[in-house]
Parts: structure tokens; sequence; C-alpha cells
């Protein structure tokens, strides 16, 4: 397996939590997890989506994005999934990466600080160039 090196950034409301890191050494995905303020609870409503901080802003190499994905036993369990999966995390953002959470399931959800809330893999980027025709 090759590998990249991302950048991670910890934001102020970020301390304390864990860095975005693999489960394991083959798990695809790093989880990233929910740094709402410690003591409070964000719930989530059945049919309700929320924009959930991560506390981590990341440096993703040129060629590379990074795709947020749901976690599938929160969405298997719960109903709770990523709205736009996978979210793109572009190589030039550098602002905080959040998670849109969406609960499908039939009761509210507790999001919690530190929860691990969804995953996220680095893929290569393949560019395309766009070239107008009359005829395809």
């Amino acid at each position: 397996m090759s590998g990249i090196t991302v950048l991670v950034r910890r934001l102020p409301h970020g301390q304390g939590l864990p860095a975005p890191h693999p489960k394991s050494a083959l798990a695809a995905g790093a989880d990233l997890p929910a740094a709402v303020p410690d003591g409070e609870t964000l719930m989530l409503a059945p049919g309700a989506r929320a924009l959930v901080p991560t506390g981590f802003a990341l440096a993703i190499p040129a060629g590379y994005e990074g795709q947020v994905r749901p976690r599938s036993g929160l969405a298997a369990n719960h109903g709770i999934t990523v709205l736009n999966a996978p979210g793109t995390v572009d190589a030039d953002y550098r602002g905080e990466v959040k998670v849109v959470l969406v609960n499908h399931g039939e009761a509210p959800f507790a999001i919690t600080r530190g929860m691990r809330i969804a995953q996220l893999v680095i893929a290569a980027v393949t560019v395309a160039t766009f070239v107008e025709a009359e005829d395809l």
C-alpha cells in the first residue's frame, strides 16, 4: 500500500479530540469526530439535518480529494447518514471540515463531543479538460 501525507490543523474547539485517523491498519477511511461543545448534545430529530463541525482543517495534496462518507454503523443502527455523500473536500480548501448529517431514522439522535460521525477517504483525482463540440 502506498500513502500520502495530509497535514492536519487542530482548531481551538478541536482541542482534546482525536485527530482524524483510520481505525485499523487496512481501513480505507479516517474517522472524523464531532466537535460539539463539551457537555452539550446536538439533537438530530427524525428528518432533520445539521452541519456538524469536526474541529480540524486539512491540507490535502494537489491531485487528491477527501471524500466524507457515512459510517455504516450509524446508518444501519440509527438511520444517520451524510446527506451529500460523499461530500468532497478539495485540495485547495483550508477551512474546517464539517459534516452534513441527516436523520433518516424514526427517533431523535444525540450527537456528543468526540462521537465518530463520518469517515474521510483520500482519493486520487483525474482532472478533465472539457472541450465544447458540435457533435458527440
